[in-house]
């Protein structure tokens, strides 16, 4: 059975026509989506994309995101004549496209220029409290954390900004915690041409705070530790800067 594009497998109904037990979608298991949902896994190093994820035109996307969207908010019973709301289809497929989810296209990688390293600083060089923004993949609500990366040039640098870029990039689509924080240090790996790179990000998670065991004190920590930085004198002295 097909409902709005979704494929409902097994479904019961009662006698007055209501979802009674869904136990399929998409082919995939119910009881298995809410045990990912809720174990915080991730899939893949790389953001699990189709392969014709960019065809469609930036016009395109958000002019089918308004739609599906509009659907879903008269779904849930709103309203959309009214002021309020009339616009917020539009508003949420812009903000989709645009804002929260532009480092799905890889058109908006930030173009990073290398320089000689003239100095000679030869020590770490520390970006702490980078802000950012992203959202879980298995909810679509907001992760807010910061990210403390450090690296030891090997001969060359890039533009402090670069480094807040290229977290804003990788946080700007749907995500886990770990794979944003693999995605971030290899990018700057492969940028500055070492591999001595550490990233550690500190998030609260809405998945866990407003919803689910609605705990709003935690946070979670990951990192990423390589080259020098696997080196506990130089892991210790990192830390120590970030504290």
């Amino acid at each position: 059975m097909k409902q709005n594009g979704t494929s409902l497998n097994t479904l019961h109904r009662n006698g007055k026509g209501s979802d009674q037990n869904v136990t399929e979608t998409n082919g995939v298991d119910i009881a298995l989506i809410e045990q990912i949902g809720d174990e915080h896994v991730g899939s893949s190093y790389d953001t699990p994309l189709r392969e014709n994820a960019f065809e469609m035109s930036d016009t395109e996307k958000m002019e089918k995101i308004e739609y599906h969207f509009r659907e879903i908010m008269e779904t849930m019973g709103l309203d959309l004549t009214d002021d309020s709301l009339s616009g917020t289809p539009h508003r949420v497929a812009k903000m989709y496209v645009k804002e929260i989810f532009s480092g799905l296209d890889p058109k908006n990688l930030p173009n990073v220029k290398l320089f000689d390293n003239k100095y000679k600083y030869n020590e770490m060089l520390v970006e702490k409290d980078i802000s950012f923004y992203s959202n879980c993949e298995h909810h679509f609500v907001p992760i807010i954390g910061k990210a403390h990366v450090a690296y030891i040039s090997s001969g060359k640098v890039i533009g402090l900004s670069k480094i807040n870029r290229i977290v804003q990039y990788y946080a700007k689509r749907p995500q886990v915690q770990e794979r944003l924080n693999v995605q971030v240090a290899e990018k700057l790996k492969e940028i500055l041409q070492t591999e001595d790179v550490a990233v550690l990000i500190d998030a609260k998670h809405l998945c866990v705070s407003m919803r689910g065991v609605e705990d709003i004190s935690s946070s979670t920590v990951t990192a990423h530790y390589s080259g020098k930085f696997k080196e506990d004198q130089t892991r210790n002295e990192f830390l120590k800067y970030i504290d």
